[in-house]
């Protein structure tokens, strides 16, 4: 993964998996990622806990 993750504001949102991989996957595709936005988000789905799922994320997007 490149060092050039965009900025996403996940602090402060409903924090359903569901709503936060959504804004996630936005952010990468409003930034020309569109295949990192799939990637991603398959991955998350794929998690086994809320908390690992959040990890892939961030693995993705830097969370702000």
């Amino acid at each position: 993964m490149k060092n050039n993750k965009p900025q996403c504001k996940l602090i402060g949102e409903d924090g359903n998996i569901f709503n936060l991989v959504g804004i996630a996957s936005r952010t990468l595709k409003n930034n020309g990622k569109e295949t990192e936005a799939e990637e991603m988000r398959s991955k998350v789905y794929a998690s086994g806990s809320y908390d690992e799922a959040l990890s892939v994320i961030g693995n993705y997007v830097e969370i702000v």
